[in-house]
């Protein structure tokens, strides 16, 4: 059987934002998966919180692709090593967690996204930006029961995270999970919150459009939320499709430049993740 091509390239730029003396956000771009982690403001160790999660994604033997059970056991570490970080420091430190792996199915290449807590992720696909991941926050499930618009929060419970690992939480939090079909031309962000409390997602869409490059992209977001009131420390990861299953990349869709990573992936259709998830 004739290898499943998926080619990948990305860029990733983080900032403690104006008003935080040190960045509680860390990421991790190591194909087959893309992480970004953070901190919980206000907890205990929350840098060190937010890289333990890294480290345990960096960790994890993924092969070329990316199953649901691998992320639950990636996520399953991350939890264990943050609450033995809350053993040994006191208080309860925890971060949140958004990623994409890259995954196949039936034969198909996909963007295998998941996410705890309130960084997101989002996909835009043939320009239009839509973001997959689903907050569990305080602020998203008045939204979810109709009772609040799906707007900026405005009350200060908003920020209140309703799943995260570590936290002082007293059960272990349910990753979350999202099987897409991958497209050459498919831009994924992966972002903190620091990102999506300063920048709407038309400002989002419009800078994604504007910046070709993964890497200009995500310096150029991070730049949006420092230029507003960059309350919160700041992380954009962009990862990009190039060819998906041998198609090629469109035309008007650049190469990166000398300063950002690329990667091709073969994801074997010889050996598919038993998926178990609903897109």
């Amino acid at each position: 059987m004739t290898g499943i091509l998926l080619d990948v390239r990305w860029g990733a730029y983080s900032h403690t934002g104006n008003h935080r003396e040190e960045n509680q956000d860390a990421h991790l771009a190591n194909p087959p998966v893309f992480v970004v982690a953070d901190g919980m403001g206000g907890h205990a160790s929350g840098r060190e919180a937010a890289e333990l999660v890294v480290q345990a994604f960096q960790d994890t033997s993924w092969g070329t692709w990316v199953t649901p059970q691998s992320l639950k056991d990636a996520t399953a570490t991350a939890n264990r090593l943050v609450r033995e970080l809350g053993r040994q420091v006191g208080g309860a430190p925890g971060s949140t967690l958004t990623g994409v792996g890259l995954a196949v199915h039936d034969d198909e290449p996909c963007w295998l996204i998941f996410n705890i807590g309130d960084s997101r992720t989002y996909l835009m696909r043939d320009d239009v930006l839509e973001q997959v991941t689903v907050d569990h926050s305080h602020h998203q499930a008045l939204v979810d029961l109709g009772m609040r618009s799906d707007a900026t929060p405005t009350d200060r419970r908003s920020n209140v995270i309703t799943q995260a690992i570590g936290g002082g939480l007293p059960q272990a939090p349910v990753l979350d999970q999202w099987l897409l079909p991958a497209r050459a031309g498919d831009r994924i962000l992966l972002c903190s919150d620091g990102l999506t409390g300063e920048v709407s997602d038309q400002l989002i869409g419009a800078t994604l459009q504007a910046a070709p490059n993964p890497q200009k992209a995500a310096t150029a977001l991070v730049a949006a939320a420092i230029a507003g009131a960059g309350r919160d420390n700041i992380t954009a990861l962009v990862v990009d499709a190039g060819h998906v299953s041998g198609t090629p990349v469109p035309a008007d869709l650049p190469g990166a430049d000398d300063t950002v990573d690329e990667s091709g992936i073969e994801l074997s259709g010889d050996t598919r993740p038993d998926l178990e998830v609903v897109p």
